[in-house]
């Protein structure tokens, strides 16, 4: 006996991913549906080899299914998540909506498991920021070892971040540069982004942060330790998929880069590919379509002490959104719903 598992959001970029890690994992699926806005009422989406046509997220019954995984955004998460919730299917939500509120467990389960019973709080459960989820993968093992003091990173995330919309800008433009009859203005950036980088992901708040380094901060914090300080620098880049990180780590205790390399090759849910000659790393575009979040240039950071630097990558759109909720509901089902 398998799941009735309900995908909401299922027309847009992570919703589809969604689908198709559900399928390559083969998670224990007995019924599963495929919601959308109106908008997109009647889009055909894939699932394994079956072909799925989008039903009304505003009309639909939640009742009887057992796991939602939403991936709409904020606004159509605070209106429909409590509705599926309160018709007793766990809601694994995306959106950055309940990150923080504290009766939510938001969970990397490589990192937090134990937080998955706290879900019957409010039959919800929060999928973090992308950028922060690849990087708590690397610090979650290095804190079990040395116990990590501060965080200073810098990313460099692809405009999969943003949606379709950011894709179609960046192709868009980058074309226009070759065509000197085109003209393609920012509109999903501040700025133009072909060719370019943009220091600002989200609004800027009071202290001149943006919340996207705002998010890296509370949400490490919440799934990692509370005692973590983290600063973060947040940059968009031309890349279609895949985060890139640069992270330098401030540990209580010495750690040896050695050391640091062996405990992450053992550490689920990591790829270390990191040979000390050009080319010896891992690029965002080499990451993508992979489960793993990949480690490289880790090294001793001699200006500080106890000190490393590493080089983070990942699929954003996979274990930064739709694979992370995927192992959410695995999670949910081994140690919960028990079905399947």
């Amino acid at each position: 006996m398998g799941y009735k598992v309900v995908v909401a959001g299922a027309t847009g970029n992570v919703g589809r991913e969604m689908l198709n890690i559900l399928a390559e994992r083969q998670f224990p699926v007995d019924e599963i549906t495929a919601l959308a806005s109106r908008k997109s009422l009647g889009t055909e989406v894939s699932f394994g080899d079956k072909t799925l046509t989008t039903k009304d997220l505003d009309t639909f019954d939640f009742t009887g299914w057992d796991i939602a995984l939403f991936a709409v955004g904020s606004e159509a998460t605070k209106k429909y998540a409590p509705k599926a919730a309160a018709a007793g299917c766990v809601v694994i939500d995306n959106s950055s909506l309940y990150r923080y509120d504290p009766e939510i467990p938001l969970i990397v389960p490589e990192c937090n498991p134990q937080a998955i019973h706290d879900y019957k709080n409010k039959n919800i459960i929060a999928n973090p920021n992308c950028s922060t989820a690849q990087m708590v993968v690397a610090l979650k093992p290095l804190h079990d070892r040395a116990k990590v003091k501060r965080v200073v990173v810098s990313t460099y995330q692809s405009v999969s971040g943003a949606g379709k919309d950011g894709m179609d800008e960046l192709w868009e433009q980058t074309k226009a540069v070759y065509n000197p009859t085109a003209d393609v203005p920012a509109k999903k950036f501040q700025k133009e982004i072909a060719f370019n980088v943009i220091p600002q992901i989200d609004v800027f708040m009071e202290d001149g942060s943006t919340k996207e380094e705002w998010k890296m901060v509370v949400e490490t914090k919440k799934i990692v330790d509370p005692a973590i300080k983290v600063t973060a620098t947040c940059v968009r880049v031309p890349v279609f998929v895949g985060h890139s990180e640069a992270i330098n780590i401030e540990f209580e205790e010495f750690l040896d880069e050695d050391e640091a390399r062996d405990i992450l090759r053992e550490s689920p849910g990591i790829m270390v590919i990191d040979k000390r000659e050009p080319g010896g790393y891992v690029t965002p575009k080499e990451c993508v379509g992979d489960y793993a979040t990949f480690i490289s240039r880790i090294r001793q950071d001699s200006t500080i002490e106890n000190g490393l630097n590493l080089w983070c990558v990942s699929d954003n759109l996979r274990k930064g959104a739709a694979l992370n909720a995927v192992q959410i509901a695995e999670l949910l089902g081994r140690e919960v719903l028990k079905k399947g």
